[in-house]
């Protein structure tokens, strides 16, 4: 994790088309009706599945997961105490390196929402 929430966004999203060119139908069907299917509002909240979604993404492991889903926490109008408390969770249940994962998606938050409270 050597690379800033900024960083890994960006070379992801450079990368991203290369990948759609390589398998065009996979990646349109995953992020274009997957993804949204998925996190649409239903029993629960669009809000409530980005945070268990960060949660995830932290015990996953996965940079740009995290940083993607802490834009999107934070687009689905979730507060940094509500992250706080999912990156809580996380840390439970994926132990030390979740704490480091965690810290990464700390780091996001302040990128993405400097001086929020």
């Amino acid at each position: 994790m050597t690379k800033s929430p900024q960083d890994v966004l960006a070379e992801v999203q450079k990368n991203l088309p290369k990948l759609q060119q390589m398998a065009p139908e996979t990646t349109t069907d995953f992020i274009k009706r997957l993804m949204p299917d998925a996190l649409k509002d239903g029993a629960l909240s669009t809000k409530v599945k980005e945070l268990i979604t960060l949660g995830i993404a932290v015990s996953a492991r996965c940079d740009y997961c995290i940083v993607l889903h802490v834009k999107k926490c934070l687009e689905a109008g979730a507060t940094k105490a509500e992250i706080a408390e999912t990156l809580g969770v996380a840390l439970l249940m994926g132990g030390g390196p979740a704490l480091t994962y965690s810290a990464f998606a700390a780091a996001a938050v302040e990128q993405f929402a400097p001086g929020e409270a």
